[in-house]
């Protein structure tokens, strides 16, 4: 039996819209999300491994099912792996309750990316669990050049359909000129690009990486293009971090953490529907 993620993104690519992919690592965050989820609609929640490792992966685990369920009501929630390096990263996220897992093999050569892919994807469905894999870079601040070759790192649209039919991936992570957290984005995505690995694979979900930053332009043009779900952690890093600053600047006096938090909940839970209403067309 397949898992809730995969039934979201499938709704959303027939749909002709997008849904938010939302990282988290503590209670608030997860809470903020779901809460968003129950006031806008489908959603899901993911973590990345050091995210899961940060409050241990079984804690993790069971404190994002436990908001799931106690706080969506009837909202559709997916809970997801977001960039698992190794097998060992994708058997602790199963083991932790995930439906979904991505591996990222994109830095490896194309042919090993395809062999740990299969691998990754032999066990996962074996327990239920779907994939996403991603082929081409989604630059990251710090590991790649800023004056990037981006013909070098976006996804070879031919690749990519060999990727999907030698491994049997769910969905798939691509690159058209996005990036990761704060490093320079392509001028123009490669909007081409995109239509022709929609062309080639046309029932595989797309994934946006990346994409904290895109505006209603981008992201509706994206959508157009066949992608059916973003990824967004920068944006909500800044919304939490960015109130607790502002709290505790000169002069704080609060002694209660609880009043700092629900304060950067309630602000990530604002920034996380307006992204769900964005992506839906709302």
């Amino acid at each position: 039996m397949r898992g809730k993620s995969i039934e979201i993104l499938r709704d959303a690519m027939r749909g002709d819209y997008a849904v938010g992919a939302f990282n988290t690592s503590n209670m608030e965050l997860t809470q903020a999300i779901v809460r968003a989820a129950k006031q806008e609609g489908p959603c899901i929640v993911q973590a990345t491994t050091n995210g899961f490792k940060y409050g241990n992966s079984q804690v993790m685990g069971r404190l994002v099912k436990n908001i799931i369920e106690f706080e969506s009501e009837s909202a559709k929630i997916g809970f997801h792996l977001d960039h698992g390096k190794s097998f060992d990263d994708i058997v602790s996220a199963i083991d932790a309750g995930v439906d979904s897992v991505m591996i990222d093999a994109s830095l490896m050569s194309f042919e090993d990316n395809i062999k740990v892919t299969k691998q990754i994807v032999e066990y996962a469905h074996k327990n239920g669990v779907t994939v996403q894999a991603e082929l081409g870079a989604v630059p990251y601040l710090g590991r790649e050049d800023q004056e990037i070759d981006w013909d070098s790192v976006m996804t070879n649209p031919v690749q990519a359909k060999e990727l999907v039919e030698k491994t049997g991936i769910d969905a798939l992570a691509v690159g058209i000129g996005n990036a990761h957290g704060f490093f320079k984005e392509r001028d123009v995505p490669d909007w081409e690009r995109l239509e022709e690995i929609r062309r080639l694979l046309p029932e595989t979900p797309l994934i946006m990486h990346g994409a904290s930053d895109w505006g209603d332009v981008n992201v509706k043009k994206a959508i157009e293009g066949g992608v059916c779900c973003f990824n967004i952690d920068t944006d909500i890093r800044v919304a939490f971090l960015s109130t607790i600053c502002h709290e505790t600047g000169n002069g704080c006096n609060v002694t209660d953490p609880r009043k700092l938090l629900g304060l950067a909940r309630d602000k990530v839970q604002s920034v996380v529907q307006g992204k769900i209403r964005m992506f839906s067309g709302k």
